[in-house]
């Protein structure tokens, strides 16, 4: 970077390039692989590439899969793509790119934190952690994503949205008010200007747009709020207290149907409720920033940006990722309608999960520095991720990180999750660094960001890997470095 240029200079210029790259590869009729993670931030990406090459009328693919591995490697040099782009994962794969596929012209976008130092000229990497922009909070894959679909064509723009509901998925609201700031802000401002997106201060609770009033409060995890959270007949209880009705005739009243004094009256009420349980800080999260998509249809789960990314993490999480990456590209038909269908099977795998976790002790231990539950045979590997969010936002103790796994038995290995809050974090916890280093240590691989990590280690080595997780999460606490530094 030169004296003249910010890092977000500099990182738009490597967006430009790798435009570039694309156009290049189009004009001359190359066909382009494209490579994407499961998560909405994943399928957010996937569709915004998709959208951008299809106005492009290039050749292309798109796949979705949870990590980079030898089949992938397999189906790169089978195919002889001219372009590989691999959206929202590819920063922690350098060393086996470049050991297994140094020839090929590969296109990284994206926002992990980054392993291994692959210095290679077919390879052009776009990630926020390379011009010192921290890539957990201040954008995501498919915002990075977006920069360089917008850098192909200004037409792009309209891909805005999609790139704040990839954010949102993967909980990037970290500033004041649950708001998205640093890059994640241009994009704001871009969907704003464009009247696609407006930003309103509200209560933050999920199904804003689609869900009963006292089904949001009783299934929110964000903020945890005991005595209702997960009881709906205390919901129930707690709205008719505050006189705020229910119904209108025969329709249920969602939060975004009630008045300004009956939202007062219930954001009043709350504070007071969390204040009495000691609960300070989730008071500061009730009112937040809510990000309002305006040209899909009120009463949606496409209206809140929020849910929007519910949406499409269930498609990924369910096998269906072709599904959200049409809803991103468009499709408001047959597409939505299935994913619609897809997010409520989600959501009862969910539940059936979180019930079982907690129908016994043994499935989720304590131990110094972490929690750990025992997923093994019967949670879905590609579901442990949320298990693992929705179990660490309500904690007995929010200062130790969590970690779940679910075996994947026809592949030998088991598939770790990690998450933590901003506070552990605050205390020098990098979750990306620790699953990083007890992977290499169990033969596996694992990464991410300080705050949200994944991994997969030989199912002979979960709890050896256990061990070093909770012995390097202390070190960490205590101000110790862990492994070598060879991540930006």
């Amino acid at each position: 970077m030169s004296a003249e240029e910010t890092p977000i200079e500099d990182f738009l210029a490597s967006a430009a390039q790798a435009a570039k790259t694309i156009l290049e590869t189009v004009e001359k009729d190359g066909f382009i692989h494209v490579f994407s993670h499961l998560d909405a931030d994943g399928v957010a990406a996937a569709g915004i590439i998709g959208k951008a090459l299809f106005r492009l009328d290039a050749r292309f693919r798109i796949r979705v899969t949870q990590w980079i591995d030898e089949k992938i490697i397999g189906e790169i040099i089978s195919d002889k793509p001219q372009l590989v782009i691999l959206t929202d994962f590819g920063s922690g794969y350098l060393d086996l790119l470049n050991e297994k596929v140094p020839n090929f012209k590969v296109l990284i976008l994206d926002h992990h934190q980054i392993t291994g130092n692959a210095e290679n000229e077919n390879f052009v990497h776009v990630n926020p952690h390379l011009h010192g922009i921290d890539g957990a909070t201040d954008v995501s894959g498919s915002g990075v994503t977006y920069f360089v679909a917008k850098a192909v064509s200004a037409e792009n723009v309209d891909l805005a949205p999609i790139a704040l509901v990839g954010a949102l998925g993967d909980i990037q609201d970290k500033y004041d008010q649950r708001k998205l700031g640093g890059l994640n802000e241009k994009i704001v401002e871009d969907a704003v200007n464009a009247n696609l997106v407006k930003v309103e201060k509200d209560l933050t609770f999920f199904g804003r747009e689609t869900r009963p009033i006292h089904k949001t409060l009783a299934t929110t995890t964000s903020p945890f709020i005991p005595g209702i959270s997960g009881e709906e007949s205390a919901s129930v209880a707690f709205l008719n207290s505050l006189g705020i009705r229910l119904k209108e005739g025969e329709k249920w009243r969602a939060l975004r149907d009630l008045t300004d004094d009956e939202k007062k009256r219930l954001c009043s009420a709350l504070a007071d409720y969390l204040l009495s349980k000691g609960l300070h800080f989730e008071v500061a999260n009730l009112i937040g920033h809510v990000y309002v998509l305006t040209n899909e249809e009120p009463w949606t789960p496409l209206r809140d940006a929020r849910e929007f990314s519910l949406v499409l993490n269930s498609t990924g999480r369910m096998d269906r990722p072709s599904l959200g990456i049409a809803v991103c590209m468009g499709d408001r038909g047959a597409a939505l309608e299935e994913a619609n269908r897809v997010l409520d099977d989600y959501r009862k795998n969910i539940n059936k999960y979180l019930g079982w976790v907690m129908e016994k002790p043994e499935r989720m231990k304590e131990f110094e520095n972490i929690y750990v539950v025992y997923g093994e045979n019967f949670i879905n590997e590609k579901i442990i991720g949320t298990i693992s969010s929705i179990l660490s936002a309500g904690l007995p103790n929010s200062e130790k990180p969590l970690i779940a796994y679910a075996n994947i038995e026809n592949e030998g290995v088991a598939k770790f999750s990690a998450r933590t809050t901003d506070i552990v974090t605050h205390k020098g916890v990098n979750l990306g660094e620790v699953m990083r280093v007890a992977a290499e240590k169990c033969a596996g691989k694992g990464g991410g960001h300080n705050i949200a990590a994944g991994g997969q280690v030989p199912i002979d080595q979960i709890e050896n890997f256990i061990k070093i997780v909770n012995d390097l999460v202390g070190k960490q606490l205590k101000g110790e470095e862990v492994g070598s530094n060879n991540n930006t």
